[in-house]
């Protein structure tokens, strides 16, 4: 049957948009990531605040340490956003050839992005895991991808598993959202070009148009899931003092996770971070989408051409 070209041309785009994004903003990353997995109460917190976590690298002379787990963080978000543009284009493409539709609708673009999210995670959580135990060690003592993984059992590796299928709703909402913006804005520019007797239409959006509309999609699906992704950080935060949690009071299940939080942290505490976490996804989801939105045509022009060098190095072969 073979891979399905446009949707790998999709896949690999964004993937690439995925690792350009991560690298770029990882150390704000970081001191996101670090910030919420403290647990403690207002009067004995360490960081006040995301900046705190980045005065704290510099004073300590562990600027670089910022980026402790990039590679693996890199290697997580390129194998899952592959997986998942390949899975979402693909069960797309799938579903418009068997209903026969000219264009998915709402609901059955958040099954497709739900069903695409449920595969990706499943795979990639182990990474998932291990990059976010890299990033709340404390800086200059956090150990390698395999370290990381052999430390830890089988399970362990799976830590915040359920809560991280339950998040497929964040992409699914944010993809979705995004998908029937740029739908009615390219329908909007196709009808402007009619009545102004243009005989070209658009075939993509601009890159600032798509960066605004990754923002907007994203802050959306952000705000919507921010307490479950807060509780993921704690199941899945490194063992030690560094993030105020004992050993033996580090959460082990959601329920465990939702407990602390509201025994230290109250209400609010369900939403310690949010204004960062909004700035770095949404900053990551805007250039992973505007990244992906101008070099979709240029990866599906070079798949062509691979296909076709290899399609004449088989013909010559077996002439020979």
């Amino acid at each position: 049957m073979g891979f399905d070209l446009e949707s790998l041309a999709e896949a690999l785009s964004g993937a690439i948009g995925a690792l350009v994004s991560t690298t770029i903003l990882y150390p704000l990353d970081t001191c996101k990531t670090k910030y919420q997995a403290e647990l403690k109460a207002h009067h004995q917190q360490k960081y006040r605040n995301v900046s705190d976590v980045f005065w704290e690298a510099i004073s300590s002379r562990r600027v670089l340490s910022l980026y402790q787990g990039l590679g693996t963080k890199n290697l997580q978000s390129f194998i899952s956003q592959f997986i998942y543009f390949y899975g979402y284009s693909f069960f797309k493409r799938l579903y418009l050839k068997e209903t026969g539709n000219k264009r998915i609708g709402t609901t059955a673009n958040l099954v497709v992005a739900a069903a695409a999210g449920a595969v990706t995670v499943i795979v990639t959580q182990p990474l998932d895991t291990a990059s976010s135990r890299m990033q709340t060690s404390a800086f200059g003592k956090s150990k390698g991808l395999w370290k990381t993984l052999s430390e830890s059992s089988w399970k362990e590796s799976f830590d915040g598993l359920g809560i991280s299928l339950l998040l497929t709703s964040n992409p699914s909402i944010q993809y979705t959202v995004f998908d029937q913006l740029k739908h009615r804005l390219l329908k909007q520019q196709q009808q402007l070009s009619r009545a102004s007797d243009k005989d070209s239409s658009p075939e993509a959006l601009s890159a600032f148009t798509a960066f605004v509309l990754g923002a907007v999609s994203k802050c959306i699906a952000t705000c919507v899931t921010y307490p479950a992704i807060r509780c993921k950080v704690m199941l899945q935060a490194a063992d030690s003092e560094e993030n105020g949690v004992e050993d033996s009071e580090k959460p082990k299940t959601v329920s465990g996770a939702i407990y602390g939080i509201w025994k230290r942290e109250g209400l609010f505490g369900f939403f310690k971070g949010l204004p960062a976490q909004n700035l770095k996804t949404i900053l990551s989801s805007a250039l992973l989408l505007m990244i992906k939105e101008k070099i979709t045509k240029t990866t599906w022009i070079l798949i062509l051409a691979l296909r076709r060098y290899l399609f004449i190095t088989r013909t010559r072969i077996r002439s020979v």
